[in-house]
Order: C-alpha cells, then structure tokens, then sequence
C-alpha cells in the first residue's frame, strides 16, 4: 500500500513540474520572440486575443504613462525587431517565475529588459496561450541584474 501511495505522489508530483514546464515554455517563447524578432516563437505563445497594457516613465517628468498592445503590433514590433536588427543583449534577463497554475488558467511574472510583465495564460485545445499582459518599465531592479 505504501509503495501504490508513493508511485500515486511520483506520478501527481510529475504532471504537475510538466504543467509548470509547459506555462515557462509559453512565456519562454513570448520573451525570446521580442528578443530575437522571431515571430514563430511569438505567435506560438500569444493568443489573438492579446491584451497588453504599459506604464513606461517619462525621462524627463518622471511620470508614468501607458499605452496599449494589441496582437498585431506585437507581431509588428517583433518584425521590426528582426529588420532593425535590434536584437536583445545576449545576457538581457529573462526571469521568469509562475506565480499560479490552474487546470485552465495560470499567472506569471517575468523580468525583461524593458521590465517587469504579468501574464495571464489560458490553455487552448491543451496548449498555453499567454492572454493578458500588464507591464511597467524599466525599474532599478531590472538595470542591476
């Protein structure tokens, strides 16, 4: 009975670091689509639906302001990325740790060069798609790693 119990917790404890695996994966591409300008990797892990909302700082008031991201301009910034060929420095950190994950839905946080994102994910037809993202940027944190 006891060794059932233990291969029962093995098996639980398994799908569960899969599940985690998969939403980092997710998130994984997001980020290194912006990096590289790969928009593969960026369409595999954005929903159409996206939402993405920032708050970057003005330079010279120090004031916040925001402004939204749709699906398309996140294809087309990443696009431009690769024809600019203004790709992310190679150690630019990409810290990203999963803050919850349901069946259905899971959060994250991750650490960018531009700052800090939330997503929200969602699994589609067994695949996690990142639906929401709210941003701020960039932060002293950010600039000391």
């Amino acid at each position: 009975m006891k060794s059932i119990f233990t291969i029962a917790l093995l098996l639980f404890a398994a799908t569960a670091f899969a599940q985690s695996n998969d939403v980092r994966a997710a998130v994984l591409d997001y980020v290194e689509g912006f990096y590289e300008g790969d928009t593969v990797k960026l369409k595999r892990s954005v929903s159409a639906k996206l939402f993405k909302y920032g708050y970057w700082r003005d330079k010279q008031t120090g004031k916040y302001g925001g402004e939204p991201m749709t699906f398309r301009e996140a294809v087309d910034y990443t696009k431009g990325v690769m024809t600019k060929k203004r790709f992310a420095k190679a150690d630019a950190p990409k810290t990203i740790v999963i803050l919850d994950e349901e069946e259905q839905v899971a959060a994250a946080k991750l650490t960018a060069w531009w700052g800090i994102d939330y997503l929200l994910l969602a699994k589609h037809d067994g695949k996690w798609m990142i639906e929401q993202v709210l941003w701020q940027g960039p932060v002293e944190t950010v600039k000391k790693l």
